[in-house]
């Protein structure tokens, strides 16, 4: 019981952790890839991703004149049928949202809540700390975590990615100086992080993501990884922490030192989008859903409650993530 109320106290400080997508305390997910916000191992912000080129130019060019415009007109709109034809399933990934008025009523409250305190509190912290201790603070946090990435990449039949969590946490535990440095991730070892989390488990194993839910402090998230965010948390050494207090300090100091990593990665997304609550639901999705793909073809799968869940994996799990 008093793990469980370590979970409430704390909660007001994880929404960068959380609330964006990823889980994992890394960076911010690059563009390309997709965000919203969670948290978590690291959550991290997601952004959809850009439209084809020749997308873009149908939608930009200037409008025929009246001397062949119906032809003109005619090959814009098959360009733009081929192109959203061809986009990759993984990005054409939709997921039910009954619960919409109560989940943009939740996005309010916690944009609010990033704005009026997080954030704030954050561009102080960052003022007084400079940028390589705060780096090498989030790499002492990341390295935490590994056994949360360790342990999924066991379950999921990952031997190559277990292995490589496991010789990254002795070499950044030792020579990394106790995973204030990331030695392992350099370019002379090469041992990239593996961003593995149960949700991700659920998901290869044939677990279907649901509807889409937002909950107040911890942003986007599905019944699949919200379930996930409880075996994160369970199987994060922080969390052991006593008295409860020690783990409310500890997790609330690492999401303002995460945030002060990630500010304006929010306000980008935010700007760029006609409907934020929109944007991020969808760049959510697909990134959740193309994490699960590409670990997804190794292992045996049930039918598919979303569109292009049993996709064939492109990769195998293991892309590059910058380090903090």
């Amino acid at each position: 019981m008093r793990r469980l109320l370590c979970v409430f106290a704390l909660s007001v400080f994880l929404l960068p952790e959380f609330a964006h997508g990823a889980p994992d305390s890394s960076p911010p997910v690059s563009p390309g890839e997709a965000a919203a916000p969670a948290a978590a191992s690291g959550a991290s912000i997601v952004t959809p991703a850009a439209p084809e080129p020749a997308v873009r130019e149908a939608a930009t060019a200037p409008p025929a004149g009246k001397d062949g415009a119906e032809g003109d007109s005619e090959a814009a709109e098959d360009d733009f049928d081929y192109d959203m034809e061809d986009v990759p399933a993984a990005e054409q990934v939709t997921i039910a949202d009954p619960w919409e008025p109560f989940n943009r009523a939740m996005f309010t409250f916690n944009d609010r809540l990033y704005f009026w305190v997080l954030k704030p509190v954050a561009e102080g912290y960052s003022a007084v700390v400079p940028e390589p201790a705060r780096v090498s603070v989030g790499n002492f946090f990341s390295n935490l975590r590994a056994p949360i990435r360790f342990v999924n990449c066991v379950l999921q039949a990952n031997l190559i990615g277990a292995s490589t969590e496991l010789f990254r946490f002795m070499l950044n535990s030792t020579i990394g100086l106790a995973g204030l440095f990331d030695p392992a991730g350099g370019e002379e070892i090469g041992l990239l992080r593996q961003d593995e989390d149960f949700g991700q488990t659920l998901g290869v194993y044939g677990v279907g993501q649901g509807f889409y839910i937002v909950w107040p402090f911890f942003g986007p998230s599905s019944p699949r990884d919200t379930v996930g965010m409880v075996g994160d948390f369970f199987s994060y050494p922080i969390s052991y922490l006593d008295p409860w207090y020690a783990c409310t300090a500890v997790r609330g100091y690492q999401a303002i030192n995460d945030t002060s990593l990630q500010i304006g990665d929010y306000e980008a997304i935010k700007d760029a989008a006609i409907d934020p609550y929109v944007s991020i639901r969808n760049a959510y999705i697909q990134y959740r859903q193309k994490k699960v793909e590409e670990r997804g073809a190794t292992i045996p799968r049930s039918e598919p409650d979303v569109p292009g869940a049993g996709t064939p994996a492109r990769g195998v799990g293991t892309e590059a993530v910058p380090q903090q």
